[in-house]
């Protein structure tokens, strides 16, 4: 490893910032397309906050859980802050599986993603639509639910491509600084 100098530290603190403001870009896109066209759409502001949250740290991740589940609330004009507390749950989780457990591989994230959307899918029919006994109730989980998973869940790998070009370029490197240096010899 090598010991980080003064000039990597500002690269390091403009490409962190960077990283962000393509990440912050690229959240506000998904938000775009999630309000235009049809009611059968992918709910793209999940994979987006799993990619992100699996790279970041707890707060970040919470933070970026609580923004993407309040403008997919917006979006899909649901509860204010229901998607919030789900996405901030599972964005937390996120970080702390692939900071403990997981390695950063991409079918990891392909399978949190394709989970935390059926948790979020799941969960929106059953209080949006299952709790008040309608009629023909299963009909939506059929025709409407599963097919804006299998949407959200075919649209993860390309927002974790994108996400992982970006990561790819911006992430920083680890290096160790003067301190870390000494103490390991």
């Amino acid at each position: 490893m090598r010991i980080k100098l003064t000039r990597e530290k500002r690269i390091l603190y403009f490409k962190t910032a960077l990283r962000w403001i393509v990440y912050s870009v690229i959240i506000f896109v998904c938000f775009v397309l999630m309000t235009s066209g049809t009611w059968l759409k992918p709910v793209l502001l999940v994979p987006v906050a799993v990619y992100i949250s699996k790279n970041s740290g707890v707060y970040p991740s919470a933070v970026t859980g609580a923004v993407c589940g309040f403008l997919t609330d917006i979006a899909c004009g649901k509860l204010f802050g229901y998607n919030a507390v789900v996405l901030t749950v599972f964005c937390v989780l996120t970080s702390v599986f692939f900071e403990l457990y997981l390695r950063d591989k991409f079918f990891n994230y392909f399978i949190i993603s394709a989970f935390v959307s059926f948790v979020q899918c799941v969960l929106d029919y059953k209080f949006y639509y299952d709790v008040w006994n309608y009629e023909n109730v299963e009909i939506i989980f059929s025709n409407v639910t599963l097919v804006v998973w299998a949407f959200t869940v075919i649209s993860s790998v390309f927002t974790g491509l994108l996400l992982k070009l970006v990561n790819r370029i911006l992430m920083p490197r680890t290096h160790l600084t003067i301190e870390e240096a000494i103490k390991n010899n």
